[in-house]
């Protein structure tokens, strides 16, 4: 197991949107084939910088989420990266049919960003809360899905997939978050990674050795979990897999085999999303129980994040009972 760790909180929070517009404004300079197109959300899934600085290469295509698919979809074929963009409930909550036939189907490298996911939308409610949009993409033959951490690493990611010729999905939250990673951070091509190690306090060995594998922002409710669990001689190591397809594989195997149990921790739908990818896996290629802690076949509905975490059973408490609950 890879045994270095990035966690390094600091004071400052950001949102992962903003990453995002930092990123593409970097590709944009990197590349003069990347443009951009939003269904009348601009500044909302920060693409406003981008439009200041590339005018010519910016598309408001108002509200037509089914019309932008189409219209990447015949860019990316002339030799354009397109990077299009909605909240994650219109895209690709409202084009799928369209993404899945003008993109997918034809392996075009258009980059499809769905911002406000997750119930952290808050007041927006249920109709503005995608909790589905993970299983929606990874279903797709050929489709890339991404879910960065922190700004950082949605910053990361958005240059990286500027050059892949991938159809891509990037998820975004509209929330500040902690800022976790350090600003010099690389992105590792797709590779899960280590965020914290636990350490016991008289370095003996702990009685179980649980893995916690999470994706986006509530990651940061993992590294809670994983510290309060230590207090209890429960070593709970924290992996970051930030790359829902494809999947880090080979990584999965080996963590897997070191730890009693998996339990997985996101902002989605406990079917269909990280949880459901790694159970997938693991039940052909290493059976070993697998707990998802995520949204439990419920829509979203209006209240403050912090409040709907609690709710949904999202918050660094509920995950430590997860685990209690595990080893008995």
């Amino acid at each position: 197991m890879i045994r270095n760790t990035l966690f390094t909180l600091k004071e400052e929070e950001k949102t992962t949107r903003e990453g995002f517009g930092e990123g593409l404004i970097n590709a944009g300079i990197e590349n003069e084939k990347v443009v951009a197109l939003c269904a009348d959300l601009t500044e909302s899934v920060k693409m406003d910088g981008f439009r200041a600085k590339f005018p010519r290469r910016f598309f408001e295509v108002g509200i037509t989420e089914q019309a932008m698919s189409g219209l990447a979809s015949g860019m990316a074929r002339m030799g354009y990266i397109p990077f299009m963009a909605s909240y994650a409930m219109f895209s690709p909550g409202r084009n799928w049919e369209q993404i899945r036939t003008t993109i997918a189907y034809n392996n075009v490298p258009v980059k499809i960003v769905g911002a406000h996911a997750g119930v952290s939308v808050g007041p927006d409610g249920a109709t503005h809360q995608a909790t589905e949009d993970i299983a929606l993409m990874r279903l797709l033959p050929g489709m890339w899905v991404y879910v960065p951490c922190d700004s950082v690493e949605a910053k990361a990611i958005t240059e990286y997939i500027a050059t892949t010729p991938h159809p891509s999905y990037l998820r975004l939250t509209r929330e500040k978050t902690p800022m976790i990673l350090p600003d010099n951070y690389k992105w590792g091509g797709g590779k899960a990674y280590v965020m914290k190690i636990p350490k016991h306090k008289h370095n003996g060995e702990f009685a179980h050795k649980i893995g916690i594998i999470s994706c986006g922002p509530i990651i940061y409710e993992a590294l809670k979990a994983s510290k309060e669990l230590e207090k209890e001689g429960i070593g709970a190591t924290v992996i970051n897999m930030p790359q829902i397809k494809p999947l880090d594989t080979a990584f999965l195997l080996r963590f897997a085999k070191e730890m009693k149990a998996i339990v997985t921790v996101e902002e989605h739908q406990v079917a269909g999303g990280l949880g459901s990818a790694i159970a997938e896996f693991l039940s052909e290629h290493h059976p070993i129980r697998v707990i998802r802690v995520g949204i439990e076949d419920r829509f979203g509905q209006s209240g403050r994040p912090k409040d709907l975490y609690e709710e949904y059973g999202l918050t660094a408490e509920h995950i430590v009972e997860k685990i209690r609950s595990a080893i008995r």
